[in-house]
C-alpha cells in the first residue's frame, strides 16, 4: 500500500528581465557569458566584413547602437 507523501515547496523561479526589442540583424553576434550564477550576453557587430568583431557591450547597452544603425540592408526581411 502506497502512503501519500508531502510535496516539497517549489523553489521560486527567477524573475524575467524586462524585454527590450533589438532589431534582428544578420551581422550581430551574441556570446553567452556566465558570471556569478547569472547568464548574460555580450553583443558584437560583425558589419561590414565579418572578420573583426566590434564589441557593443551587453544586450541593454547595445540596444541603442543597434536601433540607431543606418544600414537598413543588414536587418532581416522578416523584421517588423
Amino acid at each position: 500500500m502506497a502512503l501519500p507523501q508531502r510535496l516539497t515547496e517549489p523553489e521560486p523561479i527567477a524573475v524575467p528581465r524586462a524585454a527590450t526589442h533589438i532589431r534582428r540583424c544578420t551581422y550581430r553576434r551574441l556570446s553567452r557569458v556566465e558570471a556569478a550564477g547569472q547568464d548574460d550576453y555580450d553583443v558584437s557587430c560583425m558589419y561590414p566584413d565579418r572578420r573583426v568583431p566590434l564589441p557593443l557591450g551587453d544586450l541593454l547597452s547595445s540596444a541603442a547602437v543597434c536601433t540607431s544603425c543606418m544600414a537598413d540592408h543588414v536587418f532581416r526581411p522578416d523584421e517588423d
